[in-house]
């Protein structure tokens, strides 16, 4: 496939707090093909850890 499903973009950006449910969103798009990009960026809010994730649609020739 050469563009990502269901009209999602090429690149994306996930975040929210470091628990459960983000690690299975991450999961999910890398199980569509989604591919990370670089390492996920961590800050704490004062209350709780929030992460990002980059994923990017690999471009296969």
């Amino acid at each position: 496939m050469t563009t990502p499903p269901d009209g999602l973009p090429r690149y994306r950006v996930l975040t929210g707090p470091d628990d459960a449910a983000f690690c299975q969103r991450v999961s999910e798009a890398i199980a569509l093909g989604y591919e990370l990009h670089k390492g996920p960026a961590i800050t704490f809010n004062g209350e709780n850890v929030i992460v990002a994730q980059a994923l990017i649609w690999p471009t296969r020739p």
